[in-house]
């Protein structure tokens, strides 16, 4: 299997599966003398881990992380060296058989028959390599991100949308998300959101939701044109996350529907003599390339496939039968989508600034 890596300056390679002894990530690119512990990782890793409410999969796993490489101790506290850093995290709770009904038929929503027909063999406990459990590794090296972009830069997202429940625009709160168990944008919808997604769960069914997300302190000039788009590639590592089906940026589907005198972010001076933008229907991207606006997307979760009612499928042998997946699973995985989205959007955005540098020689 090839494509386990992503990024350009700043890359990242993952690998292991949900059932196997363990999973990680090797980093490479990271710049040198940047404080890194394995407590820097730990704060992100716990938002994503499972057990963490009774919304999210009872899967019992720390998450714990071990640096294994790239990091060293001068005597004045851990750094980077500039060399691969490496991270491994052990699966402590993996039931595999909870997955024996499915070893020969094909689960409808999954890629078990994708899996079958392109290598001709699969690893059917958990999904294997296309579990969910792979994006921790995503959300390790998102950590490592966000130390080399520094905190100036602040990444949020969160559930703005539940089944038909949405927020409006104009009452998105992303610092109540880590509040609340739904990962929700908002410190007022909790208990209406959490009686509707109980009863999904009690149903052994599922639902989708859409998380929004926010990034405020990129400069303007970050990214290429043409084929180096940052939203381009933003889209793309968010496209890549597990029951990621659409992503839009700024006002995305809906510019559709403006004219062009109601989409054009018009500009005036600031005080200090710098563009002013006065809407952001762009998402904070012009041509490809930052605009020193808030970077806005969207993200669209399908509802896990995993379900309690039979649903109609076939066997490797060619029978048709109706398949019950049982297992511990999220009746939303957008939920701890949430720490993913934020981490992807941190490699790509630490890519983008390395690139940024070695391109670009900034005049004093």
């Amino acid at each position: 299997m090839s494509h386990n890596t992503f990024g350009h300056l700043f890359r990242v390679t993952t690998w292991g599966e949900s059932h196997g002894p363990a999973i990680g990530c090797v980093i490479d690119g990271c710049p040198p003398l940047i404080p890194l512990t394995e407590a820097d990782l730990r704060p992100w890793l716990d938002r994503r881990k499972p057990g963490g409410s009774r919304f999210v999969t009872q899967r019992s796993e720390s998450d714990t992380a071990r640096i294994l490489s790239g990091v060293f101790d001068d005597g004045n506290g851990p750094v980077t060296t500039g060399t691969p850093i490496a991270i491994e995290i052990h699966n402590e709770d993996a039931r595999s058989k909870d997955y024996g009904e499915i070893a020969r038929a094909y689960r409808p929503g999954h890629a078990d028959l994708t899996y079958q027909t392109k290598y001709g063999v699969r690893d059917h406990r958990g999904g294997g390599r296309s579990s969910a459990r792979e994006t921790a590794m995503r959300v390790a090296a998102g950590a490592v991100a966000r130390k080399v972009l520094g905190p100036d830069i602040r990444i949020r997202a969160g559930v703005i949308q539940l089944g038909p429940h949405r927020l409006p625009d104009d009452q998105i709160d992303f610092d109540a998300v880590y509040d609340n168990p739904l990962f929700a944008a908002s410190a007022t919808v909790g208990a209406e959101w959490e009686a509707y997604l109980d009863g999904v769960r009690k149903a052994g069914s599922s639902i989708g939701a859409v998380a929004a997300l926010e990034v405020t302190g990129v400069p303007a000039g970050w990214g290429s044109p043409l084929y180096g788009k940052l939203d381009a590639e933003l889209a793309a590592a968010l496209m890549s996350i597990n029951a990621v089906k659409g992503v839009e940026i700024g006002a995305g589907f809906a510019s559709a529907e403006l004219s062009g005198e109601d989409n054009a972010d018009q500009m005036r001076l600031g005080d200090d003599g710098q563009p002013v933008f006065l809407s952001n229907h762009a998402g904070g991207i012009l041509g490809g390339i930052s605009t020193g606006q808030p970077l806005t997307a969207r993200v669209a979760f399908k509802p896990t496939s995993s379900i309690l009612t039979p649903r109609q499928t076939i066997t490797r042998d060619g029978a048709e039968t109706d398949l019950r997946t049982k297992g511990r699973h999220d009746p939303c995985v957008a939920l701890r989508g949430v720490p993913v989205v934020e981490a992807m959007a941190a490699c790509v955005l630490a890519d983008a600034m390395l690139r940024h540098r070695a391109q670009v020689v900034e005049t004093p």
